[in-house]
Order: C-alpha cells, then structure tokens, then sequence
C-alpha cells in the first residue's frame, strides 16, 4: 500500500517551501483559479512518475529565477527526494540513488484523472496508450523490460530507414515482431481482466456512473493492418519483409504497439459520437476501473483528481469518493471549492491554497 505520510515542496511552480502532513484517506485543496492547485497535483504527479503530465518542459516547472525543482517525501516510511535541474537530475531513496523511474514508480504508483492531461475516452492514441500501459505495467513485473527492448529495436529501426542503410534491418524486424507479441498479449490480457471486473460490478460500484444495464465495452487496436495476427510472431515478420520498400520510402515504422489504441463504446455508440459529459463519465469509470484492479492485485496506489466538480454534480462526486474511500486508498483532489463537496467527514481533510501557499483549515 502507497501512502505519503509526510511531504515537503520545496520548489516546483508558485509553490515554495510548502510542508504538511497529509491523511491516508481523502485530502481536499481548496483555491480559486490561478492559486497553484493543479501545481499541487502535478508536484506529486511528478514525485511518483519523474516527469510532468502537462509538459515536457523542465522551464515550465522550475520557478521563476531558479535553477531546480525540489520535492521530498515520506513514502511509507521511506524518504524520496527528487530534484531536477536543466543539467542533472536526482532521486533519492532513503539516501540512495535509485536505478531509473520505473523503481520510483513501483515504489509510489499513481493514477491521475485531470482536465489538463485530457480524458481517455474520446482522448488520442498517445493518451490511450498512458493509461493502458500504467495499468499493464504495474499488473506484470516483466512488462518494463520488454518495453524498454521494443523502443530500443524500434529506435534502430527507424534509424536504419532514416538513413537508408539495409544492414541488419531483417534482424531488428524479427527482433520487433517478437517483443511487438509480447506486449500485444500482455494489454489484451489486461483488457480482458478490466472487462471482467467491470461486469462483475457495474451493478453497484459504479451505479451513481452508469446504469447497471449499460453496456460499456473498450477494445484493443494493437497497432497493426487488419491483415496481420497480432499474436503471431511469424506472420508478424513476414508482414514487415514483404513491406520493406513502404518503409525504406516512408523512413519509420507505421505499424506496431507504437501506433495502438483503445476503442470505447456505450451502448453500441462509438466514442466520438458521445457528448463530453458522457466521455468524461466513462473516462472516470476506465480509471476507477484500473484503481481497482490494481487494489485486488494487493497494490493500493495512491489516486489524484484535479478539479472534482468540474462538470460533475454532487451525485457522481459521491460515488467516486465512496468508492475510493471504500477501497482505502489515498486521495489528493482539489477543487475551487464554491459548493460542497459530499466528503467523509472523518475520513477527510481540507486545505486552503493561496498564491502558492497550502494552509490547513
């Protein structure tokens, strides 16, 4: 179970030297707009991912006339220290360096829902892949190396067609079709899992959501033409030779687990013809979907949600929070706080943001 106990910003937008001890339950920041709410939330986005959801920019982040990014934690009861500048990057576990991100990662899994990094229904393919391959990875411990061996096969691929060269492309293509195998099995198997847990129960998780006789369904487009099997390495390679001349010409790789997404539907309507209120709703269902499945793997992340009532009313925020909360898993959420909110009292706490400033109230 991930639960930050203590956490201290020291540099990281507008917010400075802030200090706190957070619950293990729910943990509202209250702010109007412009206040640093959403830098709250991506602080801690980026403690547990070493990287923003908003930029790829480090400029954007580091406050205005300095140099580094600063932010350390109490991790049941392991100290992580982060801090990034423009020249050289550090994460600190218990004053040790650790290896790469993913151990940061495994170590404070987050999941995040927020209008700023876009909702996963009716989002783009890159968004799809992000919160399919969270979900993959933290449910398969071998998921990370096969990853990291397919972008690297890919990387030399694509630099073999940028620059014309043959020599050994017939190798890394092969190489490809194996990994591309593995990764394809592994989210189809993920997908299956998350349908599964759905239909076991829509009729009471999620009735404040969707209508327990809905029909929810998100399918896996895995990258490839409808001619190909996904699942076969041979037909996978003898697919990407006989298109050696479309590649060489087009100079990159068009096809594979780079290029898949998820397709969603209710009730037989396919996604783009879903209003926003019925996109976001099923985003949020996806996404309390993932929260459990990891929860039933024995993992608990902890869960972020930036501008709760945001096109939500009180009904759906109810539901969401009682079922986190059912599920005893850490919550950070903000809000601009003009209403409020259907909170656990006693499994609740809220704080005021002003200019940066996080205060208790």
């Amino acid at each position: 179970m991930a639960t930050i106990e203590k956490i201290h910003i020291l540099k990281f937008r507008n917010l400075s030297d802030q200090y706190f001890n957070p619950i293990a339950t729910t943990n509202l920041v209250v702010g109007k707009n412009g206040q640093g709410k959403t830098n709250f939330i991506e602080s801690l986005y980026y403690l547990g991912h070493g990287r923003s959801f908003k930029t790829k920019n480090l400029k954007d982040i580091i406050p205005f006339d300095d140099r580094q990014i600063q932010i350390t934690a109490i991790v049941d009861e392991q100290k992580i220290s982060l801090s990034k500048s423009r020249e050289k990057s550090r994460v600190l576990v218990d004053g040790k360096k650790i290896p790469s991100n993913s151990f940061l990662s495994q170590l404070l899994p987050i999941q995040i829902i927020s209008p700023d990094r876009g909702f996963v229904v009716g989002g783009t393919p890159k968004l799809k892949r992000s919160y399919l391959d969270w979900g993959v990875y933290h449910g398969n411990d071998k998921t990370l190396k096969t990853y990291a061996s397919y972008k690297k096969t890919l990387k030399n691929i694509n630099i073999i067609l940028s620059n014309g060269e043959k020599i050994h492309l017939d190798e890394w293509l092969t190489q490809l079709a194996s990994l591309s195998v593995d990764i394809t099995q592994d989210r189809i198997t993920y997908i299956e899992k998350l349908s599964s847990i759905f239909n076991e129960n829509k009729s009471k998780s999620f009735v404040n959501l969707l209508d327990s006789s809905s029909s929810f369904i998100f399918e896996l487009q895995n990258g490839w033409s409808k001619e190909t099997d996904p699942l076969n390495k041979q037909n996978i390679t003898s697919f990407l030779l006989n298109n050696k001349r479309t590649l060489e010409r087009n100079k990159y790789l068009n096809y594979g687990p780079h290029r898949a997404s998820v397709d969603f539907s209710l009730n037989g309507q396919s996604e783009n013809y879903l209003s926003r209120g019925e996109q976001k709703k099923m985003s949020i269902v996806f996404w309390a979907l993932q929260v459990l499945a990891l929860v039933k793997k024995g993992k608990k992340p902890i869960v972020l949600i930036d501008d709760i009532s945001s096109e939500l009313d009180n009904i759906k925020i109810k539901s969401i929070l009682d079922f986190l909360t059912d599920l005893e898993v850490q919550i950070f959420m903000t809000d601009i706080g003009n209403k409020k909110l259907p909170l656990r009292e006693k499994a609740s706490a809220i704080y005021n943001i002003e200019n940066g400033v996080i205060t208790g109230l």
